[in-house]
């Protein structure tokens, strides 16, 4: 597994059935060691935040134990509609 911005971008897109994702590699000289992430995704409806960044978490469980830092927003399709309408 090599850690990047889009290995990261395709797995959560693929495993959290997400509608939007952002994967930013914030580590100096993108040496993919710290990430800042945006998952839109409707398996987040009903949810509070624990239990969304939860999801998340066991989604990229291998990868985060080579991240050194990890942000992570997580939206609902319909927050993220509000948010775009801002």
């Amino acid at each position: 597994m090599e850690l990047s911005a889009e290995y990261l971008w395709e797995k959560l897109q693929r495993d959290l059935e997400a509608e939007h994702v952002e994967v930013e590699d914030t580590t100096p000289h993108r040496c993919a060691s710290s990430f800042r992430v945006l998952v839109v995704s409707a398996k987040f409806e009903g949810k509070p935040l624990l239990q969304r960044h939860r999801l998340v978490n066991t989604c990229l469980a291998e990868e985060l134990l080579h991240i050194h830092a990890f942000e992570q927003k997580t939206l609902t399709p319909e927050q993220w509609t509000r948010k775009q309408q801002k």
